[in-house]
């Protein structure tokens, strides 16, 4: 065992009774998430993937349907990227879908479609860190490894009454994990953060482990202020015999390579605004226009049919427009 995983092994009757209660109340409090209902580590590591920055709402239909379409790591390993990307259309953060793609080639093509049982094997793959190998780790193979994300952090800082960072934090997970239940207690951490020891407005007279919190969610960690950049961008719409003309993003964009999106045009020639909206980036508020006219001169792009829209890995902005516009 590394020191990653564990940094002391003595328990105490607080830890205990911390444990015991957290357990008791996910077992009758759980929600009712599909990647719950079985340890297959294909369908942990599928969901921890798209979980990441991402709202467990905005998951649930995805994660059913991207199932649907690759069952199994070996359909998964199989498909192109470009239907890859297409399925995840969606969720954004594109880069997870690229390297869940490759790390379904290694485990099929390296391991004969076998996954890595253990957390530092695991971290070995593409787009696997230290929090999705600990959490696939403990919950498809019950090591006892302890998780930290950031529902994880918030309870623990609360708990112990003092702001946590780097070894300090992951040591603390690991001397409060039950390890005969370690996926469980996981599961059950995060679901306390999400569901009740939220970042503001605690529910503390929910919370099965209140008396042994030394804050009561009163602690406030310390947060920087983001200054939000405001931009404009201009898109055309052309439309033509039940098509629409796109284009396709360069394989060597650093942002969303191969993506496929409505021309963008420069605010000289964008006249005659047919629909706005706006859209957030990280840091970036859009301010979008979109012009209905025929595609703007020089821009290489093809017709597609709208029936064909939706195979296509779609950028989350130009979805959104085509939603709007009620094309799809």
């Amino acid at each position: 065992m590394t020191s990653e995983q564990v940094c002391k092994t003595e328990d105490s009757t607080s830890a205990t009774r911390f444990q015991q209660r957290l357990l008791g109340w996910f077992d009758r409090h759980k929600r009712d998430l599909p990647w719950r209902r079985d340890r297959d580590p294909y369908r942990v590591w599928l969901s921890e993937i798209m979980l990441q920055q991402t709202r467990v709402a905005a998951v649930m239909n995805h994660y059913e349907r991207f199932l649907q379409r690759f069952p199994t790591v070996e359909k998964l390993a199989s498909a192109r990227e470009a239907s890859v990307l297409a399925a995840w259309s969606g969720l954004g953060y594109y880069r997870r879908a690229r390297m869940l793609h490759a790390a379904a080639k290694t485990i099929v093509q390296e391991r004969g479609g076998r996954f890595p049982g253990n957390a530092e094997d695991l971290r070995a793959l593409p787009g696997i860190g230290r929090y999705t190998a600990a959490a696939i780790a403990s919950i498809a193979f019950e090591q006892p490894i302890a998780v930290v994300d950031g529902n994880v952090e918030r309870v623990l800082q609360r708990v112990r009454g003092k702001n946590l960072a780097g070894k300090e934090l992951w040591c603390s997970a690991g001397e409060l994990l039950n390890r005969k239940r370690p996926g469980d207690f996981n599961q059950a951490m995060m679901e306390l953060g999400a569901t009740v020891c939220s970042p503001r407005k605690p529910a503390c007279l929910l919370c099965p482990v209140s008396d042994l919190c030394a804050t009561r969610g009163e602690l406030h960690a310390p947060t920087k202020a983001t200054r939000q950049t405001k931009r404009d961008i201009h898109y055309t719409l052309a439309c033509r015999n039940g098509s629409i003309f796109m284009a396709q993003r360069s394989k060597a964009e650093t942002l969303m390579p191969g993506m496929w999106e409505l021309p963008e045009t420069s605010t000289k020639g964008a006249t005659g605004t047919w629909l706005t909206l706006r859209h957030s980036i990280t840091v970036t508020d859009y301010l979008v226009r979109v012009t209905r006219r025929l595609p703007p001169n020089g821009v290489e792009g093809r017709w597609i049919k709208n029936s064909l829209l939706m195979t296509l890995p779609l950028t989350g902005l130009t979805r959104k427009i085509l939603r709007a516009a009620g094309i799809i």
